[in-house]
């Protein structure tokens, strides 16, 4: 007796045909004499009754059922799954899940999404699309329903361990507290209301992806030898509402030293016994863990030169990054020796300190190793039409250039155009003057490469190029150069004995013929002259102060030559008289004049900002948010934690610095409103306010002279009131060293340039004819009108 089992079941109301071929035979090899074929037609519903469902969990009408069960079903014969889904098989009131099956397809399970509701009548549904694997439906719908107790069925959650455990001694000032429930917990029940830490710990609470661990993580490190007490109070709850039966406490105890091995140094820049180390370079110390701030500061972390002499600078400490920076107030001395020093003073939260000095050495290079900054300004300007063809070229840069790198080879104009190549005294301003007139109508590029070098012999970083076209016509002779203002204007008295003496020309001037020669001061003077980028400002800056109670005798002669090499009509002579006093001198600014917003963490603006006659700058930052919608006017720039940035915040350091340490000052009252102040210094140890009125600063005619305000604190103004300048006092001679912050009211008006050691608030509507420089912190705009001083 031989049986065919199908893989399967066969197809219903279908006729089958089966055959015995004549391969089939006996145990003595007889075949069959023929093949033996019978035939069969199965059933329209496979021969099998309607199936029947022969029990559910919950059973029907039960009560008490967990909020948590899973509805199941049981049929009397395999189904078909695909026909056992979301639309056949359904738990109401509201109970979305998922459905499965078992392996025999007889026993499907209806899991909820979420636990069901306590206290609610549940009725379950199998509809009559239910189908077994021949297609035969449920005779009609199977309903059945079920109720669900208040507390869900479940016993009141419990704490079944904690961290640290009670009673425990020694505990890390660092550690988190822990405690694991027995189930499931609603999170939203356990916050900082209902798990707290005692005496006085702040902090924030997370939990694991099960929801049945829960970490405290106190804000800051805890008190070091201080008992400390946890409380799990009853709010808190389980998934169906149950709360703790009791408050769950618990108690430990902080180690004297908060557990922490003393703090090592892991690393510093520039690393121990470097050669070749850049002047302006920053010094660093990066610890093994987080310091205590007021720890690190000058008298912990010290740099020396030669014979131990100190090197002037700002300490910071960034806690971000777990490192101390020593910022020098200048660029260190080339080819030097310099000594490193953190002392056993530096400690961490905990007191903990080095367990001895660490010192390094390392040495400058004689290279300044940075490339020159490229020219600021050129002539005729980039871009420009209707040059006349007589033009002389020329590129001011803002640092010395090495006059033998820059000539017919480096310095060129194209196409076709020869000329000899001439500097002015301070080796800063550059002329090409073509050897003939150059042709109408015609593009011309000039180009400064890489071959131009400062004294060092930092090449520029890349070629400098700028265009310009001539005009359709030969420009007839320009009149003769004249000197529009002078400074200090003729007659002037009381004229600082620091002063500079400068000369404004109507147009731009060959820098090659102003000079020593012709541009003079007496009785006696020596200095330098020099050339601004515009071509119009000519400087004598006196070698050493003039006399006090002297009057000088300042001449431009007729050797003095435009571009297109006319002379002056004739010498242009004045006089001045110095003040029987000594001035107060201005804060020395170096690259952070060229800077309108500089700040150190973030910059951010609201609003239609306009930032004019300077740049804005961020480092070490990497955040300038709100332009647009604010705007730099050309040609102010963005320097981004580059080099141009870096560097003017150095010179803020310098500025800063010494602008704190000037002695002699009068005092500062905590409010300036109303008050008229004369040139000079003023200080206050605390805060200052502009809060009801305005405050005048009166030059009383000088031009040069200076203020400079030691802040101790704040400097805060309040709406509308203003910095009011008269007696010919300019906003470029103000200076507000800030020891903190400074906060500018909305629509206040303010002058003068702001030191602050952190962060600077320019609130709504504020005029600024000044410098917003931010040494450590972030500067913040809101619709404001900044222009340069």
């Amino acid at each position: 007796v031989f049986t065919f089992t199908p893989s399967s079941p066969l197809a219903v109301s279908t006729v089958y045909s089966a055959a015995l071929s004549t391969g089939v035979r006996d145990l003595f090899g007889n075949a069959l004499a023929t093949n033996f074929v019978w035939s069969f037609t199965t059933a329209a519903n496979g021969c099998n009754p309607p199936p029947t469902v022969l029990s559910v969990t919950p059973p029907n009408a039960s009560t008490g059922v967990c909020s948590n069960s899973v509805v199941t079903a049981t049929f009397s014969e395999a189904m078909n799954v695909a026909t056992v889904n979301a639309a056949t098989f359904t738990v109401a009131p509201g109970v979305s899940g998922t459905i499965t099956h078992d392996a025999s397809n007889a026993v499907f399970t209806f899991t909820p999404s979420s636990p069901l509701a306590v206290s609610t009548v549940y009725s379950a549904t199998l509809s009559t699309g239910v189908r077994d694997s021949f297609g035969n439906a449920l005779a009609t719908n199977f309903v059945w329903s079920f109720t669900t107790p208040a507390n869900g069925c479940n016993p009141p959650p419990t704490v079944l361990s904690v961290t640290p455990p009670n009673a425990s001694t020694g505990v890390c000032s660092n550690s988190v507290v822990t405690a694991t429930f027995s189930e499931a917990m609603n999170v939203a029940t356990v916050n900082t209301s209902t798990f707290t830490v005692t005496p006085g710990v702040t902090g924030t609470i997370t939990h694991d992806a099960s929801n049945t661990v829960f970490t405290f993580t106190p804000s800051s490190p805890m008190a070091v030898s201080t008992v400390y007490s946890a409380t799990l109070s009853t709010g808190v709850r389980d998934l169906f509402g149950n709360p703790l039966a009791t408050n769950f406490v618990w108690s430990f105890t902080t180690a004297a030293n908060g557990c922490n091995p003393p703090p090592t140094v892991l690393s510093v820049t520039p690393p121990n016994g470097s050669v070749g180390v850049c002047p302006n370079m920053i010094v660093t110390v990066t610890f093994s863990e987080a310091m205590n701030p007021s720890s690190i500061d000058g008298t912990t972390f010290a740099l020396t030169g030669p014979g131990s002499s100190p090197v002037a600078g700002h300490v910071t400490y960034n806690a971000a990054s777990d490192t101390a920076i020593f910022t020098p107030s200048s660029s260190l001395a080339l080819s030097t020796v310099y000594t490193a020093t953190i002392t056993t003073a530096a400690r961490d939260p905990f007191g903990n300190t080095l367990a001895t000095d660490f010192v390094w050495n390392f040495s400058t290079g004689a290279n300044p190793c940075q490339p020159p900054a490229p020219p600021v300004s050129v002539t005729p300007p980039t871009g420009s039409a209707e040059v006349c063809p007589n033009i002389i070229v020329a590129a001011t840069f803002p640092q010395a250039m090495d006059p033998a790198t820059i000539n017919a080879t480096t310095f060129t104009v194209t196409p076709g155009v020869t000329g000899t190549v001439t500097h002015d005294s301070s080796n800063t301003i550059f002329t090409f003057s073509p050897s003939g007139n150059l042709a109408l109508s015609t593009v011309y590029t000039v180009t400064i490469t890489t071959g131009a070098k400062d004294p060092f012999g930092n090449a520029l970083a890349s070629n400098f190029v700028w265009t310009f076209t001539t005009g359709t016509t030969s420009c007839a002779p320009p009149p003769p150069p004249t000197v529009v203002s002078v400074s200090p204007g003729g007659g002037a008295a009381g004229v600082c004995p620091n002063t500079v003496i400068t000369a404004t020309f109507s147009e731009a001037m060959d820098p090659a013929t102003i000079n020593n020669t012709t541009f003079t001061v007496a009785p006696g003077v020596t200095g330098t002259v020099t050339l601004d980028g515009t071509g119009q400002i000519a400087t004598f800056t006196p070698s050493g102060n003039l006399a006090v109670g002297t009057t000088y005798t300042a001449t431009i002669t007729t050797g003095v030559l435009d571009l297109f090499g006319n002379a002056l009509a004739s010498d242009f002579v004045w006089s001045f008289t110095t003040t029987m006093l000594a001035c107060q001198a201005p804060v020395p600014m170096g690259s952070a004049a060229n800077f309108e917003v500089l700040g150190a963490s973030t910059v951010t603006n609201t609003g239609p900002t306009i930032v004019s006659g300077g740049d804005l700058g961020l480092s070490p930052g990497s955040s300038v948010t709100g332009f647009p919608p604010g705007t730099l006017t050309p040609p102010a720039v963005m320097h981004l934690t580059d080099p141009a940035a870096a560097q003017a915040q150095l010179d803020l350091s310098i500025a800063y610095d010494y602008a704190a340490g000037l002695t002699g000052a009068a005092l500062l009252p905590g409010d300036m409103s109303g008050l008229t102040l004369t040139p000079g210094l003023y200080k206050t140890s605390t805060t200052v306010m502009l809060s009801g009125g305005n405050v005048t600063l009166d030059a009383q005619g000088n031009a040069n002279a200076v203020f400079i305000f030691q802040i101790g604190s704040t400097l805060t103004t309040i709406t509308s009131t203003q910095v009011v300048l008269a007696g010919g006092a300019q906003a470029k001679n103000i200076f507000w060293q800030v020891g903190s912050s400074a906060t500018l009211g909305t629509n206040s008006i303010f002058r003068g340039n702001i030191l602050a050691l952190t962060s600077i608030t320019i609130t709504t509507g504020v005029n600024l004819e000044g410098r917003a420089l931010a040494q450590n912190g972030a500067v913040t705009l809101d619709g404001n009108t900044i222009t340069a001083p």
